[in-house]
C-alpha cells in the first residue's frame, strides 16, 4: 500500500541524515521515479522533505522533523508488544526496563490503541522450555547479560563438558571473552562470544565465575547472531551423528521416524531411498549418534522398524523382541 510506503520513507529519512533516490528506491523496492512522486506527495501533505540536486544530492528532512507514534496501526502496535518475552526478560534482569518502555510507548499511542498490549498478551504466549523439563535460571545470567548489553569484556571461569563417565564434571578453564549475544534454546541459555579470533558458543550454566571488565570491546558490526547460531547449531547436530545403521521401515514407521531420531537426518535418509516396495516398506541408511543411542531411539518404533545392520544392533533388537514375547505370552 502506498500509505505504508510513505510512512516507511519518512522513517528512513528520520533515521539517516540524507538518502539518495537510488538508496530509497532499493529500501522501498520501487523505482526512482516512484520515489520522486512519493517525496512530492509527502511535501504536499506538509512533511518537510527537501531534495538536493547534483551528484552528492538526495533527500532529507528539514528542521529536525520527527514523526510521532500515533501513526501506528492496530496490528503494528500489537506486534510491538509481542517483542517482549516476559520469562526471558525476567531471567536477564530486564523486566523493569521492559515494563517502563511499554508504559512509555503506551502513553504515546492514540487512546484507541492503548489496549494493544493487553490484547496481544491475551492472544500469544511463548513457552520456550521443552516438555517434562523444569528449567533453572543460571545464577550468572544477569551479570553476563549486562556485559552483552554494554559491550564489556568478560573475564570468566568455565567448566568444560565432562565425559560420559558418572561424576565427570569436566575441567575448569579461564577465559577472556567478548560477549556478542545470548540465545535461549529449549529452556537452556547460551552465550555466543569471541575468544581470541574465534567465535564460540558457551552454555551459561557452565560458567562458575564471571567479572565484567571496565574496558569495552569493539563489536564487529557484520556479526549476524541468528545466522551464526543457525550454522553452529546445525553443525553441532551433524557432529553428533558419528555412525550409521541400516533399517527397514513401514509407511507408518517412516512417518514416526522424525519424532524418534534427528529430524534432518531422518528426512535426508528418506529422501535418499527409492519408493516403498509392494509391502509399503523401504530400506534406508540412517546416521545416528551411537549404537547405544540408536537402540533407545529406534526401539520406540516397535514393529514398524527392522534393524538390518550392524549385526550387533540387530541382535540386541532380536533379544528385546524375544523378551517382550515372553513377557506378553
Amino acid at each position: 500500500m502506498r500509505a505504508a510506503r510513505l510512512i516507511k520513507m519518512v522513517l528512513l529519512l528520520q533515521a539517516r541524515p540524507a538518502m539518495t533516490a537510488a538508496e530509497l528506491a532499493a529500501e522501498l523496492e520501487v523505482s526512482e521515479r516512484t520515489v520522486t512522486r512519493d517525496a512530492q506527495a509527502l511535501s504536499d501533505a506538509g512533511v518537510p522533505v527537501y531534495a538536493e540536486r547534483g551528484r552528492a544530492g538526495g533527500y532529507r528532512l528539514v528542521g529536525g522533523y520527527r514523526t510521532r507514534l500515533t501513526g501506528l496501526a492496530r496490528d503494528e502496535a500489537e506486534a510491538l508488544f509481542l517483542s517482549g518475552l516476559p520469562a526471558a526478560l525476567r531471567e536477564m534482569g530486564l523486566q523493569d526496563a521492559a515494563s517502563a518502555a511499554r508504559l512509555k510507548v503506551s502513553a504515546a499511542l492514540l487512546p484507541s490503541l492503548r489496549d494493544a498490549s493487553s490484547s496481544a498478551a491475551r492472544r500469544f504466549h511463548l513457552d520456550a522450555p521443552s516438555w517434562y523439563h523444569e528449567p533453572e535460571t543460571p545464577k550468572l545470567l544477569p551479570a553476563i547479560a549486562d556485559a552483552v548489553w554494554d559491550d564489556r569484556l568478560l573475564r570468566a571461569r568455565y567448566r568444560r563438558g565432562g565425559g560420559r563417565e558418572a561424576g565427570d564434571e569436566g575441567t575448569e578453564v579461564a577465559r577472556e571473552l567478548a560477549p556478542y549475544g545470548l540465545v535461549l534454546k529449549a529452556g537452556v541459555w547460551y552465550l555466543c562470544a569471541r575468544a581470541g579470533d574465534d567465535f564460540r558458543v558457551y552454555r551459561i550454566d557452565r560458567f562458575t565465575a564471571v567479572e565484567a571488565a571496565e574496558e569495552r570491546f569493539e563489536r564487529d558490526e557484520t556479526f549476524d547472531l541468528p545466522g551464526f547460531w543457525e550454522e553452529r547449531a546445525a553443525g553441532f547436530a551433524r557432529s553428533l551423528l558419528r555412525t550409521e545403521v541400516t533399517v527397514r521401515v513401514s509407511g507408518r514407521g517412516a512417518r514416526m521416524l522424525a519424532y524418534t531420531v534427528d529430524r534432518a537426518a531422518a528426512a535426508a535418509a528418506l529422501a535418499d531411498t527409492s519408493e516403498p516396495g509392494p509391502d509399503g516398506w523401504r530400506t534406508l541408511t540412517l546416521p545416528v549418534e551411537s549404537l547405544d543411542v540408536a537402540y533407545g531411539q529406534l526401539l520406540a518404533l516397535g514393529p514398524e522398524l527392522e534393524v538390518l545392520a550392524p549385526g550387533s544392533l540387530r541382535a540386541r533388537f532380536a533379544d528385546a523382541a524375544e523378551r517382550l514375547r515372553e513377557m506378553y505370552r
